[in-house]
């Protein structure tokens, strides 16, 4: 019985893994890489609770299901929740600190997030995410800069091949506007169009007697992605002035996309919806190859911030870290790390030696380890286990003097 449990002891949770060796080395240095973009944009590093009060996070928000929230108490009985998101917090903490400021406040972060999802989802629960949030602008010019950071992030991490796809929330709320839908048929129909089901859709709009251009312009969902050209027709879909001048923001939008040079990276989807209803404006997720799922996703979300009592424009974006392991680890090198570093092994009564080779090491930057040998140890158990964990230079200090294993 207490092997089993000490065998269960040794295995993490369903929906969360230890990182470690080369793997954590290469995600430091990315999340390093992208970071050093984040503050060479102007973007200052701040850091949130990983809990906090559960009405942070409370449907109202738009943000993560109640029932995918981890909840607890604190002593004094107030329900707590693991944060699911950060934009959140960010939010929340933008308004208690930044209440009065209206110029342009530029915060960025590193923070792992927690969704209990269900284990047939087969998704980590656990996740590290970084990212930017652009607060008090409202500005065109403002979600380019934002994309244009995601574009030099995923660069940075080493990706060479990803597509940024932009929507807008807009487009789709204009339509769902003019159907006048109940809540039921609201959420069955953005159910229905996130699972790409486009008889179902059809079935909704037919029950509902919402026929001519405005069903048409639904059924043409699936097919409003591609270049700016793409969108440009959207335009002779509709007459819907929400609808119509979202089209238009992305006009503008594409347009200082080119000004940065990053518009090969960008591709548009009138289709697109995402999980978090606060979204106002743009919205948009991030691929490449080696990940199945996206590896950007954000957009603007001009009305959060004032349900924590600031009224203020903001547009932000996640990068998901796990993912873009996977993809590093199809795509590229997985060189491409702070991991690789000395040994220098000595006998016990060479240590003084051994200390002068190592401190003349590490003053030039070289990352060394420094190991006293035991009698009950042999040469061959360091060399193998520390060749095969990286090392990329084995010294001994002895009688022999320092010599390479």
């Amino acid at each position: 019985m207490e092997d089993n449990m000490e065998k269960v002891l040794l295995h993490t949770p369903e929906g969360v893994r230890d990182v470690y060796g080369k793997e954590c080395a290469v995600k430091l240095t990315i999340e390093n890489s992208i970071n050093k973009v984040f503050n060479i944009y102007g973007y200052h590093n701040i850091q949130t609770p990983t809990f906090e009060f559960f009405d942070i996070f409370s449907k109202e928000r738009g943000s993560v299901a109640s029932k995918n929230l981890y909840k607890f108490f604190d002593r004094e009985g107030n329900t707590l929740v693991l944060r699911p998101d950060v934009t959140p917090s960010i939010a929340r903490l933008v308004a208690k600190y930044y209440m009065d400021v209206k110029v342009p406040v530029k915060l960025c972060y590193n923070a792992n997030t927690y969704i209990n999802n269900s284990e047939l989802q087969g998704k980590l629960k656990e996740n590290t995410q970084l990212g930017c949030e652009l607060i008090n602008d409202d500005s065109v010019e403002a979600d380019a800069e934002i994309l244009a950071l995601v574009v030099d992030s995923l660069k940075a991490a080493g990706l060479k091949e990803f597509l940024v796809e932009i929507g807008h929330a807009d487009f789709y709320k204009g339509l769902l506007e003019e159907c006048g839908f109940d809540t039921e048929n609201e959420q069955e129909l953005r159910k229905r169009i996130e699972n790409k089901n486009y008889f179902g859709v059809e079935e909704i709009l037919d029950n509902n007697n919402i026929t001519g251009q405005l069903k048409e312009a639904f059924l043409k969902l699936p097919e409003l992605f591609g270049s700016i050209d793409v969108i440009k027709s959207a335009k002779e879909l509709t007459d819907n002035k929400k609808a119509l001048q979202s089209i238009e923001r992305l006009e503008k939008l594409y347009s200082i996309l080119e000004d940065y040079g990053v518009s090969k990276y960008i591709s548009f989807d009138l289709g697109m919806i995402s999980n978090f209803n606060y979204y106002t404006g743009i919205i948009f997720k991030a691929y490449t190859y080696g990940s199945g799922d996206q590896i950007v996703a954000g957009g603007r979300y001009d009305k959060l911030l004032g349900q924590f009592g600031k009224e203020a424009a903001a547009v932000g974006f996640a990068v998901y870290m796990d993912q873009i392991l996977l993809a590093v680890n199809g795509q590229l090198l997985k060189e491409n790390n702070d991991y690789s570093y000395e040994v220098i092994i000595y006998d016990p009564e060479f240590r003084k030696a051994a200390l002068s080779l190592t401190n003349a090491l590490r003053d030039q930057g070289v990352k060394t380890e420094l190991i006293s040998k035991k009698e009950n140890i042999s040469l061959d158990e360091y060399t193998t286990f520390k060749k095969e964990d990286g090392a990329t230079k084995i010294t001994y200090v002895s009688k022999d003097g320092a010599v390479e294993l």
